[in-house]
């Protein structure tokens, strides 16, 4: 019974991550899915979707389809839409009906690319696995079939924002201010993958001097930037006056060594009384910015996918609620979203900061830009105790 959940709920799923990370890049994505199935989607996980256009779809898989294995429905159905539409791209992303009955997405994928003459793209996600699996490898999917192979000339100075979704960012500025932070700063910010940049400005990518990597989801792209072109990154979320000007100074070593690093300071190993719970680089910067401003140290927990390399020291990655609930015995306060409120023991403070890919739309007024000054949402919550 360890892996049942009586009070939290789940993180949206991979499918829903692919759809995010290319809602604002011109394509074309499929979930391949039973109908209706798209509504949790439009309505938890995607706050643009009354506000913007963008083709998302789904196969309407039925009983039936399923059964006798008809995929040729899906691909008629596909041919005829792109065909009219004329997208940039097509995406097809899967869920756990056609991971059950097997069905062989890159199969699927050449015969409507070889129909169309689009470029077509299959995403092995089945809906086990977090946003982060499928936004992650959305990016570095459109990342290799879309930017050019030839060497680029590198812009001095410029830098890529890597793993801006809505699911971590939510729609309340945060992704702007970044941007608007390091152009304060120096730094041309060449596009952001991809949150308020277009597919043009992402095929600039190959002239950043560096990338930074703001989400778990930007990762594998930045590794396949390092490998095409080169690019060395720097990990970590801006969050905070103190913590910024580590990452300023984390891009320009960066940028001169040509290695990836981190901006992360050391955060003593003692008295961590105070848990974060969320995304792993979002989490340990918050958790980095509250130690330089504010010299409290806290423990991160992260109950979703995480690389390797991100959290140190106590932190930890715990899934199950039985675990997640034995890391909070000891703790005097716990940042994170509000659902995670019937864990936490009584007489422990929660701070909460609702997180887009867990609470959905629930929560979404309450989410804090925490990118230019943590003071404002932080510092009386944090201190007044």
């Amino acid at each position: 019974m360890k892996q049942t959940q009586a009070f939290l709920s789940t993180y949206t799923a991979d499918v829903s991550g692919v759809c995010s990370a290319l809602f604002e890049l011109g394509g074309m994505t499929v979930m391949h899915d039973p109908s209706g199935c798209n509504s949790t989607y439009n309505t938890h996980d995607e706050p643009r979707w009354y506000d913007t256009d963008s083709l998302v779809f789904i196969s309407a898989l039925s009983e039936i389809e399923a059964i006798m294995g008809d995929d040729q429905k899906i691909i008629d159905d596909i041919i005829d839409a792109a065909n009219q539409l004329k997208p940039a791209f097509i995406a097809i992303a899967g869920t756990p009906i056609p991971m059950m009955i097997g069905t062989d997405f890159d199969a699927i994928a050449l015969e409507i690319e070889d129909a169309t003459g689009i470029p077509t793209m299959p995403f092995p996600t089945n809906g086990m696995h977090s946003y982060i699996s499928g936004a992650g490898m959305a990016l570095a999917g459109y990342a290799k079939r879309m930017l050019k192979d030839s060497p680029e000339e590198v812009l001095p100075r410029s830098m890529n924002i890597l793993g801006a979704t809505p699911l971590d960012f939510s729609v309340n500025g945060s992704v702007a201010s970044m941007k608007e932070f390091f152009e304060e700063n120096g730094w041309n910010v060449l596009s952001t993958w991809s949150m308020g940049s277009s597919p043009e400005d992402l095929a600039k990518s190959g002239k950043a001097e560096v990338n930074l990597v703001i989400s778990s989801v930007g990762l594998e792209t930045a590794k396949f930037l390092k490998n095409k072109y080169g690019t060395p990154y720097v990990t970590g979320t801006p969050c905070g006056e103190k913590f910024n000007e580590f990452i300023l100074k984390a891009l320009e070593k960066a940028a001169g060594s040509k290695d990836e690093t981190t901006a992360f300071p050391d955060i003593p190993e003692e008295n961590r009384k105070l848990v974060i719970f969320g995304e792993s680089i979002t989490s340990r910067s918050l958790a980095s910015a509250l130690y330089l401003e504010y010299g409290i140290c806290a423990r991160v927990i992260s109950p979703i996918e995480t690389p390797d390399g991100i959290l140190s020291g106590s932190d930890a990655c715990l899934s199950e609620e039985d675990d997640i609930t034995e890391s909070l015995k000891g703790v005097k306060m716990v940042i994170g979203d509000p659902m995670y409120k019937p864990l936490i023991p009584e007489g422990v403070k929660h701070i909460p900061l609702p997180h887009e890919a867990y609470s959905g739309r629930i929560f979404r007024r309450d989410i804090p830009n925490l990118v230019k000054d943590i003071t404002q949402y932080f510092e009386r919550r944090l201190l007044n105790e």
